[in-house]
């Protein structure tokens, strides 16, 4: 059996050592696609909801808005139970002897999978979250399915969630300095927090079920929105965290001499 895993690794040692170190065409491709999507929403927004967006009783709110969400809801599920069994299904079983070079080629990873989270997190909890408190400013609805609640609370939520599980789960797969060296407490609130916001959504409809609050954004039952965003700035930890390794790995760090000389 150690014969076997030791060849195994004696072969992603030469797989490593060809391939580079950072490839940026995921990063580029990701971002050029969650920024173009978001832009084909936007203009929708635009085009549909000057007739199809103030009266939820009309038949083109259905055909415009309604369908939209029964689309966007099981394929979000799907795709997020997907990704994790994926991510399981692919995992690396043996952190503890990850080549040097290749732990290096998976931080880069990682910080592409940051990088593009952070994109859809700007999307969603900034410019749609402004954008909704603009309308609800300007119009009392008639329904919480709001076409701004069907973009941001219904799409652009689950988006980043499933993006943020995804840069999650591979720290968690194929990397040691999160795989099998413990927690990150910085790493969880990355992820948890801004996954929270999603649950508070349904506290945030409960209240205005009782409250009538459509412009008062400074009401107490919306900061929770704000204070789950703030975890966010745990990636400055993630980050010091990545960067203090490819440190260690960059310099030949004790651990990884020994480990090159046991290989």
């Amino acid at each position: 059996m150690s014969l076997v895993t030791g060849t195994a690794r004696t072969g992603e040692a030469a797989a490593a050592a060809e391939a580079p170190l950072f490839n940026g065409i995921p990063l580029i491709l990701g971002t050029i696609a969650i920024n173009t999507f978001y832009i084909g929403v936007r203009i929708y927004e635009q085009v549909f909801g000057q007739f199809a967006g103030l009266d939820s009783f009309a038949p083109e709110f259905t055909t415009y808005w309604m369908t939209i969400l029964y689309i966007e809801e099981p394929v979000e599920l799907i795709s997020f139970l997907a990704l994790v069994g994926w991510m399981w299904k692919t995992r690396d079983t043996d952190l503890e002897h990850v080549h040097p070079r290749e732990e290096m080629r998976r931080i880069f990873n990682l910080i592409s999978w940051i990088t593009v989270y952070g994109i859809a997190i700007y999307w969603g909890a900034s410019y749609f979250t402004e954008q909704d408190g603009t309308w609800h400013m300007t119009v009392i609805r008639d329904t919480d399915f709001t076409p701004s609640h069907i973009i941001e609370f219904y799409m652009s939520y689950p988006m980043y969630i499933v993006i943020g599980v995804g840069g999650f789960m591979y720290a968690r797969t194929r990397l040691p300095t999160y795989g099998s060296k413990g927690w990150s407490i910085a790493y969880v609130l990355l992820f948890v927090g801004p996954f929270m916001i999603f649950p508070n959504v349904g506290l945030n409809e409960w209240g205005h079920t009782f409250w009538f609050m459509e412009e008062l954004f400074v009401e107490p039952l919306h900061w929770m929105f704000v204070f789950f965003g703030w975890f966010s700035l745990a990636v400055f930890g993630v980050v010091l965290q990545l960067l203090g390794r490819v440190v260690e790995l960059a310099h030949g760090h004790e651990d990884l001499l020994g480990l090159e000389a046991a290989e």
